[in-house]
């Protein structure tokens, strides 16, 4: 049985679980599950007053990783000023691929998403379920450029509608 490399997190540090969003590691600590002795990082998501557990040696498989770089919050500023590309597939069809893109953990492909379902004043009232998803999208994009930037969530967030406000411009 090969053994997974582990990755370098420590406790305090912030994580981005794919299906969860950011979250920071508690502390480490082992755990028997079925006979076996595991170690396991426990991840408090504060805003969703929930807690994960994983073990430290399937992080890296499920897509865990850390905050994104200053270089990639940038890409995916750079993402949300581009033109919205709406495909002409069915709505059902779409929302699968947005849902894909938010739980995918990955900024770029969540700042399409937000990209794509942004509405501007003026144009035609979102359906719920696009809002819906438009929502966790920007939360979670605000999210991410927060604790990666070291502001909060309101600053995060009114550097987002920046960016948003001044496309339409």
């Amino acid at each position: 049985m090969s053994k997974t490399r582990k990755p370098e997190f420590r406790p305090d540090d912030y994580v981005v679980y794919p299906a969860h969003g950011v979250g920071q590691i508690i502390s480490i600590e082992e755990q028997e599950v079925a006979g076996f002795r595991l170690e396991m990082f426990v991840i408090s998501f504060e805003k969703d007053k929930m807690t994960l557990r994983v073990p430290t040696d399937k992080a890296l498989e499920i897509g865990m990783r850390g905050l994104s770089s200053p270089d990639v919050i940038s890409r995916a500023m750079s993402t949300l000023r581009g033109k919205a590309r709406v495909k002409r597939a069915m709505w059902s069809r779409r929302a699968q691929e947005y849902e894909q893109k938010i739980n995918s953990g990955d900024l770029i492909a969540i700042a399409e998403v937000v990209r794509d379902l942004h509405r501007q004043d003026d144009q035609r009232e979102q359906s719920y379920s696009e809002r819906q998803l438009y929502e966790a999208a920007l939360e979670r994009l605000t999210r991410e450029v927060a604790a990666a930037s070291g502001s909060d969530e309101v600053q995060a967030a009114r550097q987002v509608d920046e960016v948003l406000l001044s496309r339409a411009a």
